[in-house]
């Protein structure tokens, strides 16, 4: 008897999950034979041999953006988006690191000068960009010279470069200092296409937030508030960019035609507009500024400059674990950097529960007599903001002086937190204020109608299925927005209160500067919203005061990871040192899609992380700059 042939659909699926089994299996085989590679290169590896010249110059080299913490990244995912994407997702550059590394050169005889190679550096707030600046400075008083020299400079870079005594710019090489902008991506057209419904329920004038997924575009208010920042931190920009290179302010070409005047002047060259327009020094090939580095430090065996570059150097003069002294009193530091949301996170967002428990820890270690809370927030979700302020007011209340130090974002949830502080200290560029909350819910009860699904079913009571989100799949009825739009206010009112009561003003003057409104460092200085101006060492140095402290250390609480966390990192990250990890180069082609692609990308993972329990938020989306 033969056997019955299978059906075509069973043969169909049958080859489908054929090849999917085979696919996963070389995945998985893949991911198994990197791991093992790299945990046998690691254990049967020394540490990489540095070799300094007796004359060397410093190549700062800085890949990624520079940032006060860094995120917390899985090292094994890392690992294969390095191996199989070709690069990894938005490296970072701790700004202390950075700081230590130049300090320590300029103290260090074998570093004769400093190279800047910026083509690299990404995201970097001007008050970040002062700080390393400021390193910059010092190394150059101690008698040493620093240039700088690339292809192009974007914005950030050329902050950077104009603190070197000389910038020059490869032939065909460009700086095109573009200003401060706002602008984020509105999907009211396209949730409207999906047919999802939005649901918004606010309170302030300005607080736009929620534009995006309201309007197409940015209302009145939205721009007149934005442009009133903005203009601030780009004048700041240019005053000190204008001081530094010696050249009036008018020097900043802020129209097309005044571009193309310039540009054209120069013949279309813009090395050459650049040069005329005394954004750098010269205009040197490759060769010509090897020749140049080799007349100061050397020559080495590759035929080009005795140099090393900074993770090099770093490996050599930063410690590879910071251990505090048990004996001395400490200003203890916690970072808040990220999106606020309610629960526990990891490092570079602020989960309302872990970083109570950092403050918690601060509050019960004894060596412990004063706190600074960096920030570098938009905000987020409100509940996970007072708790994490309510923590701060027990500090103050067991005696330990708390001041808020914010850095290049503090907004709505980052002021939230900020505010119980004895003290805020901010840097004239911070982007603060924005003090209003919002509700925001989106629901799919139309997208149900269309694709032909239901839910349907009785309860006790009008709220049964509430919390198991039956409003999603069903919409909003009036109580209920009635319902949302009352807590809303109420938020607001709490919010308006409890910065009235630590800022010693009356709930009247305080919404007169709230609302949502998003004023600049300077400006909040002027409305009572902080009390000092001021760097983030500035902020160390005034909690120590407070606290009576003469002679202090700080230190750094900070999550701690897992020993399996920690082996797992330093495996990895000592295969990446030495460069045991496969790679790919990424496509041109890939790297336009992932720009084009990113902005949504963040959007949708920010929303995500919106996880308030009662719905309620104080997030600046605004804060966000181009």
């Amino acid at each position: 008897m033969t056997e019955k042939k299978k059906g075509i659909i069973r043969r169909f699926f049958g080859a489908i999950w054929a090849v999917y089994k085979g696919f996963r299996s070389t995945v998985l085989n893949v991911i198994f034979i990197l791991i093992m590679v790299t945990l046998v290169a690691a254990i049967f590896s020394g540490d990489k041999e540095v070799n300094l010249a007796d004359t060397s110059a410093l190549y700062l080299n800085l890949r990624g953006d520079l940032v006060e913490e860094e995120r917390f990244v899985d090292p094994i995912e890392a690992a294969l988006n390095e191996s199989f994407a070709g690069q990894e997702d938005q490296p970072e550059i701790l700004v202390s690191d950075v700081v230590k590394v130049i300090n320590h050169a300029a103290k260090d005889n074998r570093i004769q000068a400093m190279v800047l190679d910026l083509s690299n550096l990404g995201g970097a707030s001007l008050d970040k960009l002062q700080t390393v600046g400021k390193a910059i400075e010092n190394f150059k008083a101690s008698g040493k010279k620093v240039v700088a020299y690339g292809a192009y400079f974007a914005q950030n870079q050329y902050f950077l470069a104009s603190y070197a005594d000389e910038i020059s710019l490869e032939p065909m090489g460009a700086v095109i200092l573009e200003g401060y902008g706002s602008y984020p991506m509105f999907y009211k057209n396209a949730l409207e296409k999906l047919k999802i419904n939005t649901h918004v329920f606010r309170v302030g004038t300005y607080k736009s937030a929620v534009e995006p997924f309201t309007r197409n575009d940015m209302s009145a208010e939205a721009k007149e508030a934005n442009s009133a920042w903005l203009n601030e931190l780009w004048l700041d920009y240019k005053t000190q960019v204008a001081a530094r290179r010696d050249f009036p302010i008018e020097n900043f070409d802020e129209t097309f035609n005044a571009l193309y005047e310039k540009v054209k002047a120069a013949n279309g060259d813009l090395s050459q507009y650049a040069l005329n327009s005394k954004l750098i020094d010269s205009i040197k090939t490759r060769e010509e500024f090897r020749r140049n580095m080799i007349a100061i430090v050397g020559k080495n065996d590759k035929n080009t400059y005795n140099h090393v570059t900074f993770n090099d150097y770093a490996s050599l003069v930063l410690p590879a674990q910071q251990f505090d002294n048990p004996l001395t009193e400490k200003v203890a530091v916690v970072v808040a950097r990220g999106m606020i949301i309610d629960g526990s996170a990891k490092a570079g967002t602020i989960g309302g529960d872990s970083t109570a428990a950092l403050l918690r820890r601060a509050r019960h270690d004894d060596q412990v007599k004063a706190v600074v809370l960096r920030i570098d927030s938009g905000g987020g979700s409100a509940f996970a903001s007072e708790v994490i302020a309510q923590e701060i007011t027990l500090l103050r209340e067991a005696g330990k002086p708390v001041i808020a130090s914010m850095g290049a974002v503090a907004a709505s949830g980052g002021y939230w937190i900020a505010a119980p502080a004895n003290e805020i200290w901010a840097a004239p560029t911070t982007i603060t204020g924005s003090i209003g909350i919002f509700g925001l819910m989106h629901t799919f009860e139309n997208v149900m109608d269309t694709v032909g699904l239901n839910v349907d079913g009785v309860g006790t009571t009008e709220l049964a299925g509430l919390s198991a989100g039956l409003p999603l799949f069903k919409g909003l009825d009036a109580p209920v927005k009635d319902l949302m739009q009352l807590l809303i206010e109420r938020g607001y009112t709490e919010f308006l209160t409890m910065v009235g009561k630590h800022r010693n003003m009356s709930i009247e003057a305080v919404d007169k500067v709230a609302q949502g409104r998003v004023w600049t460092g300077s400006t909040a200085l002027e409305l009572g919203l902080v009390d000092k101006l001021g760097t983030f060492d500035d902020a160390i140095a005034r909690a120590a005061e407070i606290a009576g402290l003469n002679n202090y250390d700080v230190t750094i609480i900070k999550q701690e990871l897992s020993p399996t966390e920690q082996m797992i990192a330093d495996i990895f990250g000592n295969a990446k040192a030495n460069g045991w990890l496969p790679g790919l180069a990424e496509q041109p082609q890939n790297r336009a899609l992932r720009q084009l692609t990113q902005q949504v990308k963040q959007d949708f993972i920010r929303m995500n992380q919106f996880n308030d329990p009662n719905g309620i938020y104080s997030y600046c989306l605004a804060c966000q700059i181009n």
